[in-house]
């Protein structure tokens, strides 16, 4: 029989005849697939959203506690909360891809929206403009949540019948993994990789063809949305586009090895350039644009050493006062590490035992699949350090234990497949099954609820941070995104637009403490004179004041090349640096008329232009597969 196709006798799964086994081990010009469609009665056409209901109820069920406690204070809510606010703000002014966000350090801004790639915070946005602020964090957990099982299901159906397909959907969405992200970390560009991922798989897997030649397999029609989904990834977030990339290449080359063909070596180097391509319009600027900020904090080259791959093992135990807090967080990441592995580890075993590995056609699913949690396990431990030097950008991933999210799906599928009664069960066991199983799932989301749902501070309630944001106050910016050489925290809260002093680097505010951010107040008197703009928009700015003496104008803006700044309509072209990155322009007595506007550098054109090619590029190939697949039966 074929891989669990025993399970339903009349679900429309396929199954491989006894003589498929024989086939596979013939010669390829003699191989003729063997495979019966079973059609015992076309099922009641409602039967079809059972399993996606059934899945968004458990998305729903895993997304509650969010709604009965509010969004979780993982280390990034603020972060995308803020970011929401700016996008929205910024289309407000007509700007539909912003790349200034004007709230960070405290109103000075960041060229966050340069590098943080844009469809979860555009998703956010969208979200804020039809619900509640307060429903937001809820509504986008659940659509990701959702995602990651519908997505899990269909990868699933490639080799199960539809209701352990559906159970492996529920597995996803309740994983560990994808619960620990949603409720402690609230990282929504990653949990959007348990959705992509799955697709990731399946497009590259998928086979329509088995008896074509090696070129008519390769471009059958997945070719287009395989490279949809790589750019997606990458446009989710850029450690998940890492990880997409680098899984591709590797489950491409051992499924061309498995098939002895060509074919998904020749879709994956198709699509993933393709895809790469499309989404030009931000890596290419986010890539030439790291000179411009401290990007290498990120990997924890300079700055947190907790942002190092080799700081961040499973279980491990640091006697520095720093590294110790992030391995509290690994200790609570490890162990759902080990855990998922072995659950897949342990599915396959029993599907052995059991007798319910395939002879045929289908290990070209099974068995990539099988490698990604062995592959992900070693990649977790010092002996894998060599791999993470070796390969480009792989340590921006900062965290080994990312790589779990790519064992949500093939878990998720070999745990399913491991537990569905076969088709010789008795009635009672189906059902028995699914009961246990759905006891299961609410039973993880109680556990993960109470052991990863981190509270808010108190300074980051929903209402607070919106009266915060529209109040003008500004947050607490990234370290990654400041000026090479500047400092966040020599940024003053309380500025005025713009501060005219005698020298460029004037300190600006007082902290009460050493540890505490300066405040400016005009009594310290630290400007000679203040102005305040007559257009402050995200990306332009305009001023006009009267110095009373040559000075420099310090504006409450952070210094970056794209900003192309004006003073009384001559272009200023150098700019002294000031140790907390604030732009200082020259002026001399008398009128000042200044203008600031963002302006697309060079880089960003030529992205804009890549990813048009590309699209153009993907519109062609998907008319020429269109054109060459052949329907299935």
């Amino acid at each position: 029989m074929g891989f669990l196709g025993s399970f339903f006798k009349s679900s429309g799964a396929h199954e491989v005849s006894p003589g498929a086994a024989e086939a596979a081990d013939k010669p390829r010009a003699s191989r003729v697939p063997q495979v019966s469609i079973l059609r015992p009665g076309k099922p009641p056409r409602w039967t079809h959203f059972v399993g996606p209901a059934l899945i968004l109820l458990a998305a729903a069920i895993a997304s509650a506690p969010i709604w009965l406690h509010g969004p979780a204070g993982g280390d990034d809510f603020e972060f995308h909360f803020v970011s929401w606010l700016d996008a929205q703000h910024s289309w407000r002014q007509a700007i539909p891809y912003p790349h200034w966000g004007p709230s960070a350090n405290f109103g000075a801004g960041e060229p966050r929206f340069v590098f943080y790639p844009p469809l979860t915070w555009m998703l956010g946005a969208a979200l804020g403009l039809v619900l509640p602020w307060t429903l937001v964090p809820v509504a986008i957990t659940f659509l990701l949540l959702a995602s990651t099982g519908l997505a899990t299901r269909a990868l699933a159906r490639q080799m199960l019948p539809d209701a352990p397909a559906t159970l492996a959907g529920c597995v996803a969405l309740s994983s560990g993994y994808a619960l620990f992200t949603a409720y402690n970390r609230t990282a929504f560009g990653e949990l959007a990789g348990g959705f992509w991922i799955p697709l990731l798989l399946l497009f590259l897997l998928r086979d329509r063809n088995p008896s074509a030649p090696a070129g008519r397999r390769a471009l059958d029609g997945s070719a287009v949305p395989l490279a949809l989904v790589l750019a997606a990834c990458w446009l989710s977030d850029a450690p998940l586009g890492v990880m997409a990339s680098y899984l591709l290449a590797a489950v491409a080359l051992a499924a061309a090895l498995l098939a002895r063909s060509w074919a998904p070596l020749l879709r994956a180097s198709v699509a993933a350039p393709l895809g790469i391509a499309l989404s030009a319009l931000y890596l290419i600027p986010a890539a030439w644009q790291q000179r411009w900020v401290d990007i290498l904090q990120a990997a924890g080259v300079r700055g947190d050493q907790g942002l190092r791959i080799e700081n961040n093992w499973l279980f491990p135990h640091h006697a520095d006062p720093v590294l110790h807090m992030r391995d509290l967080t690994l200790h609570l990441v490890s162990p759902i590490a080990v855990s998922m592995i072995a659950v897949a580890a342990l599915s396959l075993v029993a599907l052995w035992a059991r007798r319910k590995l395939p002879p045929g056609s289908t290990r070209a699913w099974w068995i990539p699949l099988a490698l990604i949690p062995a592959a992900v396990l070693f990649l977790q431990l010092p002996l894998s350090l060599p791999v993470w030097n070796l390969l480009p950008k792989l340590r921006f991933l900062q965290f080994p234990w990312r790589w779990v999210l790519a064992v949500e799906a093939p878990m998720a599928v070999f745990f399913a497949a491991a537990v569905w009664p076969g088709k010789s069960s008795r009635p009672w066991q189906r059902p028995a099954v699914a009961a246990l199983c759905a006891l299961l799932f609410l039973a993880s989301t109680i556990f993960a609820a109470k052991n990863f749902f981190r509270d808010p501070p108190e300074d980051s309630d929903l209402a607070d941070l919106v009266s915060a944001y529209n109040a003008g106050a500004g947050f607490v910016g990234s370290d990654e995104y400041q000026p090479p050489g500047a400092e966040n925290s020599l940024v003053a809260t309380g500025l005025p637009d713009a501060c005219l002093t005698d020298d460029f680097n004037d300190e600006l505010g007082v902290p009460p403490t050493p540890q505490d951010v300066p405040i400016w107040r005009p009594e310290q008197q630290s400007c000679i004179s203040t102005a305040t703009a007559s257009l402050r928009r995200a990306e332009h700015w305009r001023l006009s004041t009267v110095a009373p003496r040559a000075g420099f104008l310090v504006l409450r803006l952070r210094s970056y090349p794209a900003w192309r700044i004006t003073v009384n309509g001559q272009l200023v072209n150098s700019l002294p640096v000031r140790d907390d990155g604030l732009i200082a322009v020259p002026v001399r007595q008398g009128p000042v008329d200044l203008a600031v506007d963002w302006h697309p550098t060079p880089d960003v054109i030529a992205g804009r232009w890549v990813s048009g090619l590309a699209l153009v590029a993907l519109i062609a190939l998907a008319f020429f597969e269109r054109k060459r697949a052949r329907p299935v039966a």
